[in-house]
């Protein structure tokens, strides 16, 4: 069988006292898409961070494509990889936040070709040609030119989704993709989505779109006080929940 794409076994991490991840197990396999709901401050976030380690776990195992993230096994122990390593690793990952950190002095042709050229070395025809493809996949071919204060927030968000993509990961991870956005911006962005996911790519989602985590996930985990409170089949989970807890949070967002 081949390794999951994600693999979380018993993974913690604490912010000084506060302990937000509480024995995280959870596995993602090639062409899964998980969504991961839950209240604010219940640990969804740092732990989609964690995937690419954007913040390091305190204990546990967390392995993405089957190599640990961030370190390196010598005999029992774990150490730490240099940044450039880290980086190395951070390639076959792409990740779209809440914000989308596009660079503001760039057009976002220039923001879509920065990453692939700098950083794959990827000849520079060859990544404008790419960037190009991916502008028309999410219907922007004809704001190559613009900067980004120039766009709308779904917009934008269209253009991070497809700078992440200009990487060619292998994994997707979107940290509420549209919780910044006006709602009637939301729809332009979950579309992209879907046609990721319909295309096969592997993604893991924190979201409070819950008719997006119904109609697209395969997975669906409940998360509160940094531990996985329940977890199953979306339309399972959110139809007849089976934890009070799940059952509280799903009346006051449905």
């Amino acid at each position: 069988m081949p390794d999951p794409i994600v693999l979380a076994e018993e993974v913690h991490k604490s912010f000084g006292s506060v302990h937000v991840l509480r024995g995280i197990n959870l596995q993602v396999d090639a062409g899964e898409v998980l969504c991961v709901i839950g209240p604010s401050g219940s640990g969804k976030s740092t732990f989609i961070r964690c995937i690419n380690h954007l913040e390091k776990i305190d204990s546990g195992r967390l392995l993405v494509g089957g190599q640990l993230v961030g370190y390196r096994r010598v005999g029992t122990k774990l150490h730490e990889m240099r940044e450039s390593e880290i980086a190395k690793r951070r390639e076959d990952v792409g990740m779209v936040f809440q914000h989308f950190n596009l660079f503001p002095h760039m057009t976002v042709l220039q923001n879509l070709v920065e990453a692939p050229t700098r950083v794959r070395r990827i000849p520079k025809a060859e990544a404008v040609r790419d960037a190009r493809a991916l502008l028309d996949r999410v219907g922007l071919a004809d704001k190559e030119k613009a900067y980004p204060v120039q766009l709308s927030g779904g917009q934008q968000q269209r253009v991070a989704i497809a700078r992440a993509l200009a990487m060619k990961p292998k994994l997707m991870l979107f940290d509420e993709p549209t919780s910044a956005l006006d709602p009637e911006l939301v729809g332009e962005v979950l579309d992209v989505m879907k046609g990721l996911a319909a295309e096969g790519m592997t993604m893991v989602v924190v979201t409070h779109e819950m008719g997006f985590a119904r109609e697209v996930a395969d997975q669906l985990v409940f998360m509160d006080g940094g531990v996985i409170v329940e977890s199953g089949k979306p339309r399972e989970v959110l139809a007849n929940p089976q934890h009070e807890r799940t059952k509280a949070f799903l009346s006051k967002v449905l």
